[in-house]
């Protein structure tokens, strides 16, 4: 894992979405084509508004995969994952396909075309980030480590469910779905690189259990400290509990 330590939200932005565009330029150049998965939430705000508005890439040889995605949201409701991705990322590119998680479909029905769009395809990058309760898209605590599929079906705790409220996303708890269909942490780790956007102060305790705790299921990012081409990219705020000797990992962006 590689440690990036910025200023604020915007100059996080602007260094993953700089970064991922050569990422993907790189792939486009070695492959013909660039396989990229995307997260959403509002770590994701800077990052992806930077990234459409990158020069150079061919966005015509881009295949975006969705992360994660609530059950039993129709994709044009406000809080949906669909809508958030149509609006701030699908509609500014001219991507070659985006494969979207339609979580209003039937269970089975949802899970059979998701794991049927990634059968033997590769992830060259993925856009992910963590949450206040150390989540990995939204594998909670205690994380499913071993499943081999690429997506699963999985129970959102409450903390992560609150985490939605505070963010303004739903008026109350009682609003949030209870449960999401999630790309598994074994098929995250697939991707070739991850680059993982942590700003923000509330997600402070999650970051330093993420690098300073054991590696374990509850707390499921840090797992990504087994991806040797992971960039975890955090902001000054997120990294202010860190310990010292953690903190002189850190390097700032050139």
């Amino acid at each position: 894992m590689n440690l990036i330590l910025t200023k604020n939200r915007n100059e996080l932005g602007r260094y993953v979405a700089q970064a991922a565009a050569a990422c993907l330029e790189s792939n486009i150049r070695k492959h013909g084509y660039a396989n990229i998965v995307v997260a959403t939430g509002a770590s994701q705000f800077e990052v992806l508004a930077e990234l459409v508005r990158q020069p150079n890439v061919d966005w015509k040889k881009v295949h975006g995969f969705h992360l994660d995605e609530y059950l039993g949201l129709a994709p044009d409701h406000p809080a949906s994952f669909c809508h958030y991705l149509q609006t701030r990322f699908v509609s500014k590119v001219p991507l070659a396909s985006f494969h979207y998680l339609q979580g209003n479909q039937s269970t089975a029905e949802l899970l059979g075309s998701a794991n049927e769009a990634l059968r033997g395809k590769s992830i060259h990058m993925a856009l992910v980030g963590i949450g206040e309760n150390g989540h990995l898209a939204f594998n909670d605590p205690p994380a499913d480590f071993t499943t081999q599929d690429p997506y699963l079906m999985v129970p959102l705790d409450d903390l992560c469910r609150r985490q939605q409220v505070g963010e303004g996303w739903f008026p109350n708890l009682a609003a949030v779905p209870t449960h999401a269909i999630s790309m598994s942490v074994r098929q995250i780790l697939k991707a070739e690189t991850i680059f993982c956007s942590v700003p923000d102060p509330q997600k402070a305790v999650a970051v330093r259990a993420t690098l300073e705790e054991p590696i374990s299921p509850a707390i499921p990012a840090s797992i990504l400290r087994t991806h040797d081409n992971t960039w975890l990219v955090l902001d000054e705020a997120s990294a202010r509990l860190l310990s010292f000797e953690t903190q002189s990992w850190l390097k700032r962006p050139h």
